[in-house]
């Protein structure tokens, strides 16, 4: 079956560029480095729900915080932070999935890392710099390389190609410490064909929560050539990261007695990363119709956490130390990433059609080493391995999408994907227990969608996508091994003209074998997850975009969701029960935001930024475990909040020396809220009846952040 799929699709693929005429002489087209995302965006007129951010809307805001940070106002997104002010450790849940469940691409590369399936945005700090536009698609969206998406899939396109050289240089400064500092070139296009292009950044937090700190460093760098039909790009961009450990948080005593505390005194307990990407692509356009473009990408990752284990932690290292001894220790990742992607793109009239395949390999090792113990056996030295464990992922994957007209208002859009993946590891994990998996998976996600244009301003549309995903690492660990399956159902309305545009969709997501979040966390501050069975996500969103007069601008978005695990089953105080239609964690029923931006002045931006999110509970018990800790009530529940920002930024124009000076400034929960937007739930059994505890990640409450923009 997997040969047959893969063969279909290959051969459907390979038919799109082949014995066809190119037509002599030049093809003007302005927007060919945008085929390098062609074929794992959508546009306007396509049955999926999706949002678009610009590299102008991005820079308003782009002061140090990280990528997620700067989404928070897009419709169902919701982001939080380990250390509390958006910079190092950051995170993004759409429509109530967690990161590992949403798809990354840059470039049209899989960004997710390929074991935890998770998007480490601390790696690549200040990218959104080297950002020229990213397309978040709610829901499955369209086929995409990479793991599959069950919440969104995120796509970036970096900086396009300049015309004309330039530079420029920022700074930033704010609150707790945060400085961001950046260099930015561009020689423009030598000789009317050849560009190079660079970046580099350095970002220093001290963290809202106490030595949380977080020390930044990354680059981006381009070499291109482009004429009328080709583009062939260059890229080498990574970063190099060193954090102080908050992934913890602080239980319900400590958030009383102190939001900012950090329970963690060890001067080293810190997590240490470099990571370095480099994608090679070749865009051709061979005549108005046909164009192609093949993507290769090699990622090298290597780093470790230091941790200081007392006596009573260190049982585990028996063997390398003392009954009584204290430890110090560094876990390592060492990875390697290789991608390979080839699409052709076929548009004639209404008729579009996209055909790609997609191959990586990835090789990891996971091992850990003692690097000092107060009394290490007599046959211990330092640096010697108390565990180890090799993985190894391979994916292939093809797709073929196509848009047509049905009729002159009915657009079809039909997507078939097949994945093919086998995951194998071997060896020792941190607790010492093997890990040893050969697994291969087989998917065949189809997708399609109607679109159906009443008039130039309104339209609808209905769609449907079917999606699987994987077990990733911790899966395995935890004793899952089976896959999931998505079916998801939207159907939506769009009003579009040149003031006013109007995106209402409602949703259903429907799950078999869904991994939910726990609510627990593991030893390094992961969540850990769980198969619920059956459950489901439904809900309807809408955003808007008013432009009132020349002066004035609001965006609103709302979204109301409701997600449950049906007929939920777990052990409490012994006995397996039946809690019936349970909250799937950390989905919230109501999220809203709005940018209201008044344009006094040609030069400058006032935008007044605001954020509901409602109560959620950290696990799938719907608040059935709870009590009291240290004369402290707990449950499962985390308080709903809403929070404001406030955006400023003017623009000079100078006569002479620089093109633009650019004073921005960034007032960030600006009413001073003390708010929790993430924490974590789990449970254990003491004298037979089950009780809880809980943990929480503290936002910063007023903070604000400065920046000064010198372009030449």
């Amino acid at each position: 079956m997997k040969k047959q799929i893969f063969s279909l699709l290959i051969l459907a693929i390979s038919t799109l560029g082949f014995g066809q005429e190119i037509e002599k002489g030049t093809i003007k087209s302005e927007k060919l480095d945008e085929v390098i995302v062609n074929a794992v965006r959508v546009k306007e007129d396509t049955p999926v729900t999706h949002s678009n951010l610009t590299k102008k809307d991005i820079s308003k805001r782009n002061l140090g915080q990280d990528i997620p940070v700067l989404m928070n106002y897009l419709p169902s997104v919701i982001t939080s932070s380990d250390a509390g002010a958006g910079v190092g450790y950051t995170y993004m849940r759409v429509r109530g999935s967690d990161a590992s469940r949403i798809n990354v691409t840059i470039n049209g590369i899989p960004y997710n890392d390929a074991e935890s399936q998770g998007t480490f945005w601390v790696n690549m700090s200040d990218f959104a710099s080297s950002t020229e536009s990213l397309q978040l698609q709610r829901g499955v969206g369209t086929s995409t390389n990479g793991s599959g998406a069950f919440g969104a899939s995120l796509n970036i396109l970096t900086d396009k190609i300049s015309e004309k050289s330039n530079a420029e240089i920022s700074n930033s400064f704010g609150s707790y410490g945060t400085r961001k500092h950046t260099v930015k070139y561009s020689t423009g296009k030598i000789n009317n064909h050849v560009e190079f292009a660079g970046r580099l950044s350095n970002i220093h937090s001290d963290g809202y929560i106490d030595r949380a700190f977080s020390d930044l460093k990354s680059y981006f760098l381009q070499g291109s050539y482009s004429d009328d039909n080709t583009i062939i790009k260059a890229l080498v961009f990574g970063g190099k990261e060193k954090t102080y450990q908050a992934w913890y948080g602080i239980d319900a005593k400590q958030l009383k007695e102190n939001r900012r505390q950090n329970p963690y005194t060890y001067d080293n307990e810190t997590d240490n990363y470099q990571q370095d990407h480099y994608q090679l692509h070749w865009t051709q356009k061979y005549n108005k119709y046909w164009s192609t473009n093949v993507g290769l990408n090699y990622t090298k990752g290597k780093g470790y956490y230091e941790q200081f284990k007392d006596k009573e932690e260190a049982k585990n290292f028996k063997n390398l130390i003392t009954d009584g001894s204290d430890v110090i220790v560094r876990r390592w990742l060492d990875n390697d990433f290789y991608v390979m992607n080839f699409t052709a793109n076929y548009k004639k009239g209404g008729l579009e059609v996209i055909g790609g395949t997609s191959f990586t390999n990835y090789t990891g090792d996971h091992f850990g080493e003692v690097i000092w113990g107060s009394d290490l056996a007599s046959n211990t030295k330092i640096r010697d391995r108390y565990y180890f464990n090799d993985a190894v992922k391979t994916e292939n994957s093809a797709f073929i999408k196509t848009s047509f007209h049905i009729l002159p208002k009915l657009m079809g859009y039909v997507d078939l994907q097949g994945r093919f993946i086998n995951y194998k590891t071997k060896g020792v994990n941190s607790n010492q227990s093997n890990l040893d998996v050969n697994k291969d998976f087989n998917f065949f996600n189809p997708k399609a969608g109607l679109t159906y244009k009443f008039d130039n301003f309104n339209s609808a549309y209905l769609s449907y996508a079917r999606a699987n995903r994987e077990p990733n690492r911790d899966d395995f660990k935890n004793g899952t091994d089976q896959h999931e399956t998505l079916n998801d159902f939207e159907l939506g309305y769009r009003y579009n003209s040149e003031n006013i545009k109007i995106n209402a969709n409602a949703y259903y997501m429907g799950y078999e074998n869904q991994l939910v979040l726990t609510g627990e966390i593991n030893d390094v501050g992961s969540p850990i997850r769980k198969n619920s069975g059956k459950s489901y996500r439904a809900g309807i969103e809408i955003d808007a975009f008013f432009n009132i007069n020349n002066k004035l601008i609001i965006q609103p978005n709302f979204s109301y969701n409701h997600h449950k695990n049906v007929d939920f089953r777990t052990e409490i105080d012994g006995k397996i029960e039946n809690l019936g239609n349970t909250a799937i964690s950390f989905s919230p029923n109501v999220i809203a935001g709005n940018i209201i931006t008044y344009i006094p002045t040609e030069n400058l931006q006032i935008s007044f930024l605001s954020k509901y999110v409602g109560e959620q509970h950290m696990s799938n018990l719907e608040n059935r475990i709870n009590g009291e800790a240290w004369g402290i009530p707990y449950s499962d529940l985390l308080e709903d909040y809403f929070t404001s920002d406030l955006n400023v930024t003017y623009e000079i124009k100078p006569k002479k020396i620089f093109k633009y000076i650019v004073l921005s400034g960034l007032v960030n929960n600006i009413f001073n809220k003390e708010y929790v937007d993430r924490g974590y739930f789990g449970t254990y059994v003491s004298k037979g009846k089950t009780v809880g505890y809980s943990g929480y990640y503290p936002q910063a409450t007023r903070n604000f952040l400065i920046g000064l923009t010198l372009k030449f």
